[in-house]
């Protein structure tokens, strides 16, 4: 295992990929209870998904701003796992595009259900949950 607090052009690389990431934030339950999530890593390094302006995840953020993601490879592939952690933030602008971009990423939009699932997100309010790496844990067998 390795850490430093920077996505590396490998890890990016595997983050790009269709996969679940698993998202904590720091207030709440003990131990905190990870979600899955649709996330994009940017080119800047930091982590992004969407999520509604009064989730429970963006109230415990606001009170707390730590949150990590972690990531892992699928059952079938080799065992492959990113961890970011780090000060997560709340972003107002863009959150319907991001979940545009991420719904093209997970789902195919030629099924009219899933199309469907879509315009009924992007008619409600999204906001962009920011994690801003401090910490990237990486490992690879």
């Amino acid at each position: 295992m390795s850490s430093d607090a920077s996505l590396t052009a490998e890890d990016l690389e595997f983050l790009r990929r269709p996969l679940h990431g698993f998202l904590s934030v720091a207030k709440g339950p003990v131990p905190p209870q990870p979600r899955p999530v649709w996330f994009e890593a940017t080119a800047e390094g930091t982590i992004q998904l969407f999520t509604g302006p009064d989730t429970l995840k963006v109230r415990r953020v606001r009170d707390d701003p730590r949150a990590s993601i972690v990531v892992a490879a699928p059952v079938g592939e080799r065992e492959r796992w990113v961890s970011v952690a780090g000060r997560a933030t709340v972003e107002t602008d863009g959150g319907r595009d991001l979940a545009a971009r991420l719904a093209q990423r997970y789902w195919d939009l030629g099924d009219p259900v899933r199309a469907k699932d879509l315009a009924e997100i992007l008619a409600e309010d999204q906001v962009r949950f920011v994690i801003h790496p401090e910490r990237v844990s990486r490992y690879t067998y």
